[in-house]
């Protein structure tokens, strides 16, 4: 290995490689000190990677389960390789669970926004529907279990895991005290001061401390390393349409301005979920452009580059055509055309490219349901 500059971190990654036709193992030695990377092949034993910037690859973005794109190679972080490694993120990079309880779903863009914007990270996120199973888990033992049942499982609600520097101490700071008149007046600008309105319709829920943090992760998303929520989706299925937030925007952390956005056009977002989608299902779910579009080599690489964020998009008033009206809020493909002419839809305002233009969207009014489904229903298996 090189020599070293200051501490070492070391991850265990892999990525599948479509010419061999099998996934290779790594190991991923990251530098802070200069931010540089390196790889090492598990199998071959040889250095795969030399020590060397990668502008697109932080500490923030190395954490179990996620996808981080090296050179156009998505890797996926499978474990921590060391001891020393394990301690160093356990004291500065923590997980935390959150929820964003029925009353709030409305502001979620906003409210994404805030946590994003105290650089809290949005590690995994999804739509559920709580049974009173679920919430007796979460409140064994508060003395208000009934109402809380009541109003958890009065509509859906969204899971999230958060990831930052001591998350579970400020994520709680974020969200204030739990009665939220007392909230407003002891931190006035807190999510519950702003959102809640009283000791059980607070809006939040956050972990206690880090052992809790890592039992209610585990809960609700079968377990931390996989970060799977054994859940059911609440994608409806019904005149609906798909949208996902492609990876290069939930890396560039643009996802509650799409997700504002969305909402304040006065669609509804009936189903939110995290995926990684893989080479095989990339390619079919694009196979539709293939021969349409030059650059669809392109778009199936944009979309297994990392974690992408799909969408279900109803609308509360029967009478719209939900995929064609989406598609216009959308614009056009190419966002430098969409500056000029539309300047105000979502890829004109969060799109690079052609093929980075922040969101995919479903073209044709009967491939809405299908797209939805393809998500909702086949890729979130275990959960049709």
């Amino acid at each position: 290995m090189s020599g070293d500059v200051g501490e070492r971190l070391i991850f265990e990654a892999e990525w599948f490689d479509g010419v061999a036709g099998f996934t290779k193992r790594f190991y991923l030695y990251y530098y802070p000190a200069d931010n540089t990377i390196e790889l090492f092949d598990i199998r071959s034993r040889k250095t795969f990677l030399r020590r060397t910037k990668c502008e697109a690859v932080g500490l923030k973005d190395l954490y179990v389960g996620n996808v981080v794109t090296i050179f156009s190679r998505p890797m996926k972080i499978t474990d921590v390789a060391d001891c020393f490694t394990k301690s160093k993120l356990g004291v500065t990079i923590q997980k935390t669970f959150g929820i964003l309880k029925p009353d709030v779903i409305n502001k979620m863009g906003e409210i994404l926004n805030t946590i994003t914007a105290h650089d809290l990270h949005i590690a995994n996120i999804k739509m559920v529907k709580l049974s009173e199973h679920d919430v007796e888990r979460l409140y064994a033992g508060d003395d208000n279990l009934g109402s809380i049942k009541l109003y958890l499982t009065s509509g859906p609600v969204v899971l999230l895991a958060l990831l930052g520097n001591n998350a579970v101490t400020r994520w709680r700071e974020l969200i204030g005290p739990a009665d939220s008149i007392k909230a407003r007046g002891e931190a006035s600008n807190s999510l519950r001061a702003l959102y809640g309105k009283d000791a059980i319709s607070n809006g939040f829920h956050g972990s206690s401390s880090p052992e809790t943090a890592e039992k209610e992760l585990e809960m609700f998303f079968t377990s931390v390393k996989s970060e799977k929520s054994p859940l059911k989706n609440t994608a409806t299925m019904h005149n609906c349409t798909c949208c996902i937030i492609k990876p290069h925007a939930v890396q560039g952390r643009l996802t509650g301005n799409i997700v504002c956005d969305i909402q304040k056009a006065g669609f509804t977002i009936s189903a939110i979920q995290r995926f990684h989608v893989d080479p095989i299902n990339a390619e079919e779910f694009l196979e539709i452009y293939k021969g349409v579009l030059s650059d669809h080599g392109a778009m199936v690489a944009e979309l297994q580059s990392g974690p992408c964020i799909a969408m279900e998009i109803t609308h509360k008033d029967e009478s719209v055509n939900v995929p064609v009206d989406f598609r216009k809020l959308c614009g056009p493909m190419d966002p430098n055309i969409g500056k000029q002419v539309r300047p105000n839809t979502l890829r004109a305002k969060y799109g690079k490219t052609k093929v980075q233009n922040a969101v995919h969207c479903s073209d044709l009014p009967d491939d809405g349901l299908l797209e939805v489904e393809y998500f909702f229903k086949i890729l979130d298996d275990g959960n049709s």
